[in-house]
């Protein structure tokens, strides 16, 4: 997920204005109410949750029956284990990735009980796809001797926390699984993704990752705040590719669909060549058992309102009707989000894309 390094004020909690406008708690738009749905998302200043509170407020402000109610979460890592109750499945939407529900499957493995350490086997279903995610995929450095990942071997690695799914879990899987890089045999830290800018800025790492958002038809790019604070110090980056033999490896191993991107020279901040890099998609999601009208509804008001808050807020201009349907199948989309999509005219979209797949239980 994005991260930003700015704490945006401003945003009225979306519970507090469903509450002033008089709406009920919970899914029950069969019977005619409007209703609030929590939907967890991320720490506060991630960019989901500030942009979430904006469509809650425009869906509420519309007279829309179902409203969204953000609710600042730990992170993905976090929403995973939270949606194996059982009590939120019929009233709860989340945010989370394709690589995370299927890493889900495996939680508690030797492998990743460092980042997951129980199971969470279930099929949730997706509403529809909201972002590329690149952090965690990518890395960068002020050294110009460190050409290659393979280069990184040994180096002072800073990367995100443990419970960060892009910043810190899924860049493990990448150095250790893609290229033989651990903790035994390099210097890697776990940190806040200001606090590790920070160490590249003052020297004291060498390598490490940023925020960066894409959308499905290549046109538009996120760039987050801290790769800009990176720019203004007016050193030059130096972007390390992530090869894709190493994305297959980790895809192989553990069943994700991390997916491999090529980068244009001059699309990021001193950017002077063409790099590799990969990403995951960024979902919405809900269990099966999820009301079908609700499903429905909230994905009717997302392509309603969000060609609007393009103007907003900087993750609503990497929305588009392409990256809704990017991941999402006949296996595993929600069947209120279906019928929206068919009725929208967009369904078969979905065909141009690799979707999300599901590993077995084990």
């Amino acid at each position: 997920m994005f991260q930003n390094h700015r704490r945006i004020a401003g945003y009225a909690a979306a519970g507090a204005l469903a509450v002033g406008l008089g709406l009920s708690a919970g899914p029950a738009a069969a019977q005619g109410k409007q209703v609030i749905v929590p939907n967890l998302l991320c720490p506060f200043g991630c960019g989901p949750t500030e942009a979430d509170t904006m469509l809650n407020t425009m869906m509420a402000r519309g007279g829309e029956t179902v409203v969204l109610a953000a609710q600042e979460t730990p992170g993905y890592t976090y929403n995973i284990r939270a949606m194996a109750e059982e009590r939120r499945w019929k009233s709860t939407v989340f945010g989370t990735e394709d690589t995370m529900i299927q890493l889900a499957f495996q939680g508690g493995s030797p492998e990743l009980k460092e980042f997951l350490p129980d199971k969470v086997p279930i099929k949730f279903k997706l509403l529809y796809g909201e972002a590329f995610w690149i952090q965690g995929k990518i890395f960068l450095t002020f050294d110009p001797n460190i050409k290659t990942v393979a280069d990184m071997k040994g180096k002072r690695i800073s990367i995100g926390l443990r419970g960060q799914s892009d910043w810190g879990f899924f860049p493990r899987l990448m150095l250790e699984y893609g290229y033989g890089i651990t903790p035994k045999n390099s210097d890697i830290r776990h940190l806040t993704p200001g606090a590790l800018t920070q160490q590249l800025i003052d020297g004291s790492t060498d390598v490490i990752t940023t925020s960066i958002g894409a959308e499905a038809t290549g046109k538009e790019w996120l760039i987050g705040g801290f790769l800009r604070q990176l720019e203004a110090t007016g050193k030059k980056i130096h972007y390390i590719s992530l090869d894709e033999e190493a994305i297959a490896k980790v895809n192989k191993k553990f069943g994700t669909t991390f997916l491999p991107l090529k980068i244009k020279a001059g699309t990021l901040p001193s950017q002077d060549k063409n790099i590799s890099v990969g990403f995951n998609r960024g979902f919405k999601a809900a269990h099966e058992t999820f009301p079908d009208d609700v499903a429905y509804q909230i994905v009717k008001a997302v392509a309603k309102y969000a060609p609007q808050m393009k103007e907003l807020h900087g993750l609503w201009r990497i929305w588009s009707p392409e990256t809704m349907l990017h991941g999402l199948s006949e296996e595993n989309v929600h069947p209120g989000a279906k019928k929206a999509y068919v009725e929208l005219g967009w369904w078969d979209k979905h065909k141009q894309y690799p979707p999300m797949t599901y590993p077995s239980a084990k």
